[in-house]
């Protein structure tokens, strides 16, 4: 049985450090990490024994693995994916580096084309990451098998998106601060049951039409419980009209007239966490980010272990025509090389807007 992916509150924050800097060791050094390693890592402070503990905790979890009779361990798969979603510190591209990228695109002219400033970008990629440049397919809407957020900070949240072609992506967004991290948990559990299998435009399509049913229902039943009586509407504006039910409702005997009120309750309710869930979807639907693919999750380089990490660029009409990245093994520093790519895709987009 496949594990299910960790959680934030799976972790502890010693186990976190120890997770953090095992990967890091790893990503580094390609080789198993042991305990006794980390154990002299600064900012650990705990004996080999301790550390072990722990790892053997991570390893119950599905994070890091023992190769043949090692002593060491190495983060699996779905390790690798678990720190570059939650565990890793999101950098931003040194000036140094933004300044060189920006020297390169600034020796194309335009009038070459899209292809010509592709090709440079490629190098460019390919010279900072020491990986491999390539220019992908346009980003597409795939049919989604799995949708979840990770909050990264109180205004910052991680949409993750796994498609049913078994491709991952990861998009950055805006949240409103006001917005928990259970009412993000609860949006994803309620797209996952209603609409897995349909994509992110088609779900926000479909949301609309409920929204849409649901504001007509209101709207029929609030006149009826308004002109018997039940209820008054206060506030001018559509936005800020509230419908407040009187006092005498409460001594209401009329079944059907209770019903009527409980109903409109639950449509209330029914209306304000849709249109929650209208709101994240349009976020998460144009939510700029890196796209990373660890391993098998690329079809495409799947045998060969590879990571490929690839971020979107727009043409004159700042629509997303494609996409740029790098493809290395699965131990890439993606801690650098993700915010190269990022940056060399939205210079991209500049130099063609």
């Amino acid at each position: 049985m496949t594990k299910a992916q960790p959680g934030l509150a799976d972790l502890s924050e010693r186990a976190r450090e120890i997770f953090h800097r095992l990967v890091e060791t790893y990503i580094a050094t390609g080789e198993p990490v042991g305990s006794r390693t980390l154990s002299r890592t600064p900012g650990i402070n705990l004996s080999p024994a301790s550390v072990r503990n722990v790892m053997a905790d991570l390893e119950d979890l599905g994070l890091i693995y023992a190769p043949h009779t090692s002593a060491g361990r190495m983060p699996t798969q779905q390790g690798l994916r678990f720190f570059v979603d939650a565990v890793m510190e999101h950098a931003v591209l040194p000036p140094e580096e933004q300044a060189r990228i920006d020297a390169h695109l600034a020796e194309i002219d335009p009038a070459a084309g899209l292809d010509r400033a592709l090709e440079q970008a490629s190098a460019i990629l390919s010279g900072l990451s020491h990986c491999a440049g390539l220019v992908v397919t346009p980003r597409t809407d795939p049919r989604l098998r799995h949708i979840e957020f990770v909050r990264l900070s109180p205004e910052r949240a991680l949409v993750i998106l796994v498609g049913e072609d078994g491709t991952v992506e990861n998009r950055a967004i805006e949240v409103p601060p006001d917005m928990s991290t259970s009412a993000l948990n609860e949006a994803a559990n309620y797209i996952n049951m209603r609409y897995s299998g349909l994509t992110l435009s088609e779900t926000r399509r479909r949301l609309g039409e409920e929204l849409e049913n649901l504001r007509r229902e209101l709207d029929a039943l609030s006149a009826e419980v308004v002109a018997a009586g039940l209820a008054v509407w206060s506030g001018n504006s559509p936005e800020d009209r509230r419908l407040i039910v009187r006092g005498q409702a409460n001594l209401i005997t009329d079944a059907e007239k209770l019903d009527d009120l409980e109903r409109l309750r639950r449509l209330f309710e029914d209306l304000e966490e849709k249109s929650g869930l209208t709101e994240l979807l349009s976020l998460a639907e144009e939510g700029e980010g890196v796209r990373i693919f660890i391993g098998s999750e690329n079809r495409l380089f799947s045998l060969s272990g590879s990571s490929v990490i690839v971020a979107p660029y727009g043409d004159t009409g700042h629509d997303v025509v494609g996409v740029l990245g790098v493809i290395g093994p699965t131990r890439l520093p993606y801690g650098r090389i993700i915010p190269v790519v990022d940056y060399t895709a939205q210079a991209i987009s500049r130099l063609f807007s």
